[in-house]
């Protein structure tokens, strides 16, 4: 089993080479009560398949409109493809629309996955147990990776996101009964090693 980010992540990257555009979307803020914390991830195909949250349901259908529109006019080549930032609940009467929950507010990057090579790095790190720093330029659009150090978080500056991939925390099980599969499980979904 894997995390629930390295899960939307190898699906946007099934769908890129499947000939889909794909769009990923990543919480880099929130404010009162938020269901997904920063970091949660979405990914929205051309077609309107969703792989993950970063709402709990609340903003994903505005979501895929505005992802499913920017694909549409990238594909036609009449808008520039470079990440943007949405806010939700800016005020109380948008906060009532979308449904977020005590007033929240959401601050989220939306990313035109264009050139899949760093997703493949990602996830080929991650398997070999690295943690890795993913940077995204919003300006151009270009994303670096290196490696990353424990304790190291999401950071977001308005005009670079930098997030973080791979086992935060490394988890010993002693045994190999029933109870032992059952956390390890667990474990893994929850980004232990």
């Amino acid at each position: 089993m894997e995390s629930l980010d390295l899960r939307v992540l190898n699906e946007a990257l099934a769908w890129k080479r499947a000939g889909h555009h794909v769009e990923l979307v990543t919480v880099v803020q929130t404010w009162g009560s938020a269901p997904r914390p920063p970091g949660a991830l979405l990914a929205v195909r051309d077609d309107g398949m969703v792989s993950g949250s970063v709402s709990g349901g609340c903003i994903e259908d505005d979501l895929i409109a505005r992802a499913k529109a920017a694909m549409a006019l990238g594909a036609s080549g009449t808008a520039p493809q470079h990440p943007s930032l949405v806010v939700y609940g800016v005020d109380k009467e948008e906060a009532a629309r979308f449904g977020l929950p005590c007033g929240g507010t959401l601050r989220l990057v939306l990313e035109p996955l264009r050139d899949p090579a760093w997703l493949e790095q990602l996830l080929a790190r991650t398997a070999e147990h690295r943690l890795v720093a993913r940077t995204l330029d919003l300006a151009s659009g270009t994303v670096t990776l290196r490696d990353a150090m424990r304790g190291e978080g999401l950071q977001f500056d308005g005009h670079v996101l930098t997030t973080i991939f791979g086992p935060q925390w490394r988890l010993l099980l002693i045994g190999a009964g029933q109870l032992s599969q059952a956390v390890a499980q667990m474990a893994n979904v929850l980004d232990f090693e």
